[in-house]
């Protein structure tokens, strides 16, 4: 099939032909004739597919006819984050070029002054993130009465970022004869009720099993030690054939001490968390587009709907907590037809982790190997111990129990066990009481009385060990 074959107009199958697209993807060729027919649309695919494109295709050829009203946009998209917004916005702009078409982009991190003045010329487009959308509707700066189509990008990320309470509210400022579009990866309850309240007969489609990772994607689980997770990145980064490379972690204090670490050692990376304002993420994210950096470290806010053409790798730093996040992260390569690989770095600690990840997805990870022609496995150096992390610290050791001494043992020997000797009674006098000494393990006969290794209480006038060297000179008259 080709996209002529669509139905789609002639301008915009110009500007699909400019971006080098020939045939739709299966969620693409699915969703597209029931968006032009009107339906509403419950769509279940995986990252990666092309879910974007089937409804921004459609959606220009619906808007081309029609006029735009000051404050009131006549569509709407919610994303649940603000990369997932931009790239969407991005969309629109590569295949709107031919079309007569206003868009705007609500997210945070950014001067809500030319967001606000875009919405009083009047948009076609309004593409947001539920809290910036709440805030401007709360000010009175957006009407949503005239919106004829809505879609809910992601809806299994809202779910898990607490965005259902403001997505009920925002449908129930809408017509109720909008045309409402739902795209997820999984369908947990939630989104079910959710779209049972505000989908109208619904065309499901779902071009994939739930949570199934990309064929395309050779996957692997690299079993390491805390300690080690540095060292063996770095060694897959230089000797498995890396273009550029997303490396996931599940803390954003890992993120800035993992980039931190890689520069000093003379790698391209950036680094992109949710502790960075908008303008520095959007930053580092067009650094790695342009492959001035060709690793990015990335907290999950960089997992879902991130889509930079040509990730070769994608690793995952830190077993996921949740095994959703696995398919979207490692969803970051393999995309549009190429091949990719991802490396999961599984601890002791990560087995339940892991086997969730390979429970959900149906699948076996395998164990990576490294092959005979590899070079040296990595050595640990003294100058990993710079790199070692708050996580990646060992743990205390434990103060063993010392041992009684065997009788040829030297006398100073400040075990104090059972021992067979004749208890003396005697006390030493004044004039002959121990020297101060550096040992710290002999008490002076006036301090308190000093435990023993079994709890005992030792008392000055029932010694019952070895005498030390230094009062065996002489205790009697």
């Amino acid at each position: 099939m080709k996209f002529a074959d669509l139905g789609l107009s002639d301008e915009l199958l110009q500007s699909v032909k400019a971006a080098g697209y020939e045939e739709p993807t299966p969620i693409q060729a699915e969703a597209i004739p029931q968006i032009q027919m009107m339906k509403d649309l419950i769509a279940i695919a995986q990252t990666g597919t092309g879910k974007t494109a089937s409804f921004v295709l459609p959606m220009i050829d619906i808007l081309a006819a029609g006029r735009r009203r000051a404050r009131m946009p006549r569509s709407l998209i919610l994303a649940p984050t603000r990369e997932l917004a931009m790239q969407v916005a991005e969309n629109f702009e590569n295949y709107g070029k031919n079309h007569d078409l206003k868009m705007a982009l609500l997210i945070g991190g950014v001067q809500m002054g030319e967001q606000v003045k875009a919405l009083d010329d009047g948009v076609d487009v309004l593409i947001a993130t539920p809290g910036r959308l709440m805030d401007l509707f709360e000010r009175g700066k957006i009407l949503l009465t005239g919106c004829e189509l809505l879609v809910i990008d992601e809806a299994d990320r809202m779910l898990d970022m607490g965005f259902i309470p403001d997505i009920e509210f925002i449908c129930e400022k809408l017509p109720t004869n909008r045309q409402t579009l739902l795209f997820s990866a999984t369908m947990p309850g939630p989104i079910k009720k959710l779209a049972d309240k505000f989908l109208t007969n619904p065309k499901l489609i779902e071009v994939a099993r739930p949570a199934t990772a990309n064929i395309n994607i050779a996957q692997h689980k690299v079993h390491v030690t805390p300690r080690k997770k540095r060292e063996m990145l770095r060694y897959l980064l230089k000797n498995d054939n890396v273009q550029n490379a997303i490396v996931f972690a599940n803390r954003k204090t890992t993120v800035r001490e993992l980039s931190k670490s890689l520069k000093q050692h003379g790698f391209a990376s950036g680094e992109i968390h949710g502790d960075m304002d908008q303008s520095s993420r959007m930053a580092e994210l067009d650094l790695f587009r342009k492959n001035e950096i060709n690793i990015l470290v990335a907290s999950d806010v960089a997992a879902r709907g991130l889509d930079v053409k040509g990730v070769s790798h994608v690793f995952n730093f830190d077993t996921p907590w949740h095994p959703d996040d696995y398919v979207h992260r490692i969803g970051r390569t393999g995309r549009a037809g190429a091949k990719g690989r991802a490396f999961t770095f599984v601890t002791d600690a990560d087995a339940e982790a892991i086997a969730n990840v390979e429970k959900l997805t149906g699948i076996k990870i395998p164990p990576y190997e490294m092959s005979d022609g590899d070079s040296k496995k990595p050595v640990r150096k003294a100058e990993d111990d710079a790199d070692k992390s708050a996580e990646d610290k060992p743990e205390k050791p434990k103060r063993s129990r010392r041992k009684a001494a065997p009788a040829e043992e030297p006398a100073n020997e400040t075990v104090h066990e059972e021992a067979p000797q004749r208890k003396s009674r005697r006390k030493p006098s004044a004039r002959n009481a121990e020297p101060k000494t550096s040992e710290p393990d002999v008490a002076e006969p006036q301090s308190a009385p000093r435990k023993t290794e079994r709890s005992e209480s030792v008392k000055p006038d029932d010694w019952n060990g070895p005498v030390p060297e230094f009062l065996a000179i002489s205790a009697l008259p």
